[in-house]
């Protein structure tokens, strides 16, 4: 029954890790202050920052938006994305997933986005759309959103709104997600996120629902470590939107709370 949901996390590893900036070129700035000398006889220009770059991460369990993609199993994911320098974006990121979450036979996930980012100083604007598809599900499942974020520092709000039936489940066009995180560097490599989120799934009896989340990350020489509780007050009762079944009848509290461990690398 959980077509009724198709709900992430990948501790938000599927969009926190991609599109993120190298500090190479500013390191080399600082450098080059701080020696001038040496810098006007020595120094080479330091390199463009790639248009393009890629994620991988390998995750304990998939969560999305607080609910079980994997039947509690681990889940390797990645992507890619490219920016360019006017604010535009496009990318694609992919996960394995179990069909016991509603995937009509589906063995992975595959998402397709575009939109615009911006900074304006401390705050920022992200415009865009989303699309997911589940190759091989039959009837076919799929979804389709558009999306507009805001952020200030460290915090961001995004929200997401369905244009058409939610993950193909019928009469559920115009559900929608809405993201509050916020994130802290304690330095030394260390880090820490903090999630809340609100769904409303439409014409669907107890399918509203809540979702957050703690999470610690660690970087070691660009292997993001983390692990994050997740927690939701979602029904995950059976018969309900959010109880996972296999083919041999065993059952699964879709948004029970879990701990995700993850190892993430952005290239």
């Amino acid at each position: 029954m959980l077509i009724l949901w198709r709900l992430t996390y990948s501790f938000q590893l599927r969009r926190e890790i991609s599109m993120h900036k190298s500090i190479l070129s500013l390191s080399l700035a600082a450098a080059a202050l701080a020696a001038p000398g040496i810098a006007a006889a020595q120094a080479t220009p330091a390199p463009a920052p790639s248009p393009v770059t890629g994620n991988m991460s390998l995750v304990s369990e998939y969560r999305f938006r607080g609910i079980d993609q994997t039947f509690g199993k681990p889940a390797l994911q990645g992507g890619f994305d490219y920016a360019h320098s006017s604010g535009a974006y496009l990318g694609n990121w992919n996960s394995n997933v179990n069909p016991a979450g509603g995937f009509n036979g589906a063995n992975i996930e595959m998402d397709f986005y575009g939109g615009y980012k911006k900074a304006f100083g401390d705050f920022g604007i992200d415009v865009g759309a989303i699309y997911y598809w589940y190759p091989g599900s039959d009837p076919k499942v799929d979804n389709k959103e558009i999306y507009l974020g805001g952020s200030w520092k460290t915090l961001s709000a995004k929200y997401f709104h369905s244009i058409d039936d939610y993950f193909s489940v019928p009469n559920t066009k115009n559900s929608w997600y809405l993201d509050l995180s916020y994130t802290h560097d304690f330095g030394g490599g260390w880090g820490a996120v903090a999630h809340y989120g609100m769904f409303e799934f439409k014409n669907v009896n107890n399918g509203d629902y809540k979702d957050w989340k703690l999470g610690i990350t660690k970087d070691i020489s660009g292997w993001v470590f983390g692990a994050a509780y997740v927690d939701t007050d979602a029904d995950g009762s059976c018969p309900g939107p959010y109880c996972l079944s296999n083919p041999v009848g065993k059952t699964r509290d879709g948004g029970k709370a879990t701990v995700v461990f993850s190892v993430a690398k952005t290239f």
